[in-house]
């Protein structure tokens, strides 16, 4: 798959008292990137928890600030899914100002997939895992 590209926008709730995204907003545009890659497959969260008992959780994650956002900015946030292990799977994830391209913050996030009543680890499902690139050796 190539990398998902989804585009949001700075509203005057994401920043902090001089205009400037606070640092843990950049969590929710990443998370929601993640979430509309899941709808461009055909899935929702609600949708796999209720039909399919299958939850995501965010396990680990690491985050590079490179450069500000700002108040009204455009933003494309993108999403390049990685296969780790059966139950796991990292996204590399990117903040870009739009138009114009600059890198405002790289991200590395692992996302579990658990079982909806018991909250153990579950295997990643098949439609999953097909969406994931070969490794290459």
């Amino acid at each position: 798959m190539s990398v998902f590209s989804w585009a949001a926008r700075v509203y005057w709730e994401d920043t902090d008292g001089g205009g400037i995204v606070y640092y843990a907003n950049y969590l929710r545009f990443l998370e929601r990137a993640r979430t509309e890659w899941l709808r461009s497959l055909g899935h929702s969260q609600q949708q796999l928890a209720q039909n399919d008992g299958i939850l995501f959780a965010v396990a680990g994650l690491s985050v590079e600030y490179r450069r500000p956002a700002r108040l009204d900015d455009e933003l494309t946030i993108t999403c390049e899914p990685r296969g780790e292990r059966a139950a796991a799977m990292r996204f590399v994830q990117r903040v870009y100002r739009a138009p114009g391209g600059d890198l405002l913050v790289e991200a590395d996030v692992r996302v579990v997939c658990l079982d909806a009543r018991t909250l153990r680890p579950k295997r990643l499902p098949v439609f999953l895992t097909d969406a994931l690139p070969l490794e290459r050796s």
